[in-house]
């Protein structure tokens, strides 16, 4: 997810109380729901893949701001890993401009709901392959962008992503060589994602995304999209430094892999949560 074109203004939203008994499963249906607020900007995200490896919980929370609680399926967490290319990048006000509308992004992710609401997206780092949304991003957003090489090349159903991070301020190497080939659809009816209770909607459905601000203030931001078009993907090769460069120690082949030909994307303001 990449959210450069929308307004970070300090219009508040309160984290609401959560009508969930201790136990009880997190709503997963109304975040999908389209936000009743303005658009801020719109993207196209395309030849999406879902690399995903389990991880111990105990390793993500010191990374996750406290007033999160890490989401995890049948007691395990996740933590991703997204390449994919991005297009149509634009405020809702401005058309598209050339070099900084279209590029490749991966982000890593973990999984967060706030007092039991809006399960969503904690992103540990993102890559892109433009300079000017990296700086951008890390200004109106309050995210940890970095400016990398990156190539996608896609031949029928074989995809292969590629990134090395050239960007001064990471504290480490990081590089991603992935190989993947796509297979069946999970479901071939136009505009049925996931089933919802399963795995890959965990994982992969998933329209708010949390960040702290530069004076540690929780911000809560949506997307909206018709469901992800999901297939199977079979890891051909997986060679990648940005889990550890985050001191995310996870490597070799991902537990889980989905991959999904892309949506169009309503992006709408980031607000600050009112805790």
């Amino acid at each position: 997810m990449s959210c450069p074109t929308a307004d970070s203004g300090d219009d508040i939203v309160s984290a609401g109380v959560s009508p969930l008994s201790a136990g009880a499963s997190v709503d997963r249906l109304s975040p999908c729901l389209r936000p009743n607020e303005r658009v801020a900007g719109y993207q196209i995200w395309s030849d999406l893949l879902f690399a995903h490896w389990r991880v111990p919980v105990d390793l993500l929370r010191p990374l996750i701001p406290r007033e999160l609680e890490i989401d995890t399926f049948d007691g395990e967490a996740w933590i991703g890993l997204v390449p994919f290319h991005m297009s149509g990048v634009r405020p809702a006000w401005f058309p598209a401009m050339p070099f900084v509308s279209e590029f490749h992004e991966t982000n890593l992710r973990t999984y967060v709901h706030l007092n039991g609401r809006d399960p969503g997206v904690w992103f540990i780092s993102l890559d892109a392959a433009c300079r000017p949304v990296v700086e951008v991003a890390r200004w109106k957003w309050h995210l940890i962008y970095y400016h990398a090489r990156m190539e996608l090349l896609r031949e029928g159903n074989a995809v292969r992503y590629s990134s090395q991070r050239i960007d001064g301020r990471s504290p480490r190497q990081a590089e991603v060589d992935i190989s993947v080939r796509i297979g069946e659809a999970l479901n071939p009816e136009p505009g049925v994602s996931a089933e919802p209770g399963t795995l890959e909607h965990f994982l992969a459905e998933r329209y708010v995304l949390y960040a702290s601000d530069h004076w540690g203030r929780l911000r809560r931001g949506r997307v909206h999209h018709s469901p992800y078009p999901l297939r199977s993907a079979e890891i051909v090769s997986c060679r990648q430094t940005l889990a550890s460069a985050a001191e995310v120690p996870v490597s070799g082949q991902p537990d889980h892999a989905l991959f999904s030909e892309g949506v169009t994307v309503d992006i709408f303001p980031l607000r600050r949560v009112s805790l």
